[in-house]
């Protein structure tokens, strides 16, 4: 099996049996976000106390690789600081757009997110990739507006 293939199953797995969806009762702050390219859309509800995430779910409706990366998302987080999470948006945004990688000894929880790193390779999937995590930024910030991945 090669690597590409490897790649596909596990993101179909990951879809599939993905772990994190559902509602949260009285979260901290909530957003949605709607990918207008391919109709993805995902809710992340999010529990902060004292500065540290608590809880992590989302609601959604989308392609494997945004419901793994949301799926993998609610795994990471919890117990992370606010600054850690934002730390590791930029990181892993990074990463799916080519800035940067996710391998090396300091990267922590990134290792669970190795496998999209592929979907670098599918400049129009990042979106994808990303969606989720973008929508996490909107609820930790307390955004009511509409937000984007356009530009992302």
């Amino acid at each position: 099996m090669s690597a590409e293939d490897l790649y596909h199953a596990e993101l179909v797995r990951l879809a599939r049996e993905g772990f994190g969806g559902g509602h949260l009762d009285a979260p901290a702050g909530v957003a949605t976000l709607d990918s207008p390219l391919c109709g993805d859309r995902v809710t992340v509800y999010l529990k902060v106390k004292d500065g540290i995430v608590e809880d992590v779910t989302f609601e959604g409706r989308g392609c494997a690789i945004s419901m793994a990366s949301a799926s993998m998302m609610t795994e990471v987080l919890k117990g992370k600081s606010e600054a850690e999470v934002r730390e590791l948006f930029d990181r892993f945004h990074d990463s799916m757009i080519g800035k940067s990688t996710c391998h090396g000894a300091d990267v922590g929880a990134l290792d669970k997110l190795m496998v999209l790193s592929g979907v670098r390779e599918y400049p129009m999937r990042v979106k994808c990739a990303t969606l989720s995590w973008h929508t996490l930024m909107a609820a930790l910030d307390h955004k009511q507006t509409a937000i984007s991945t356009e530009g992302a």
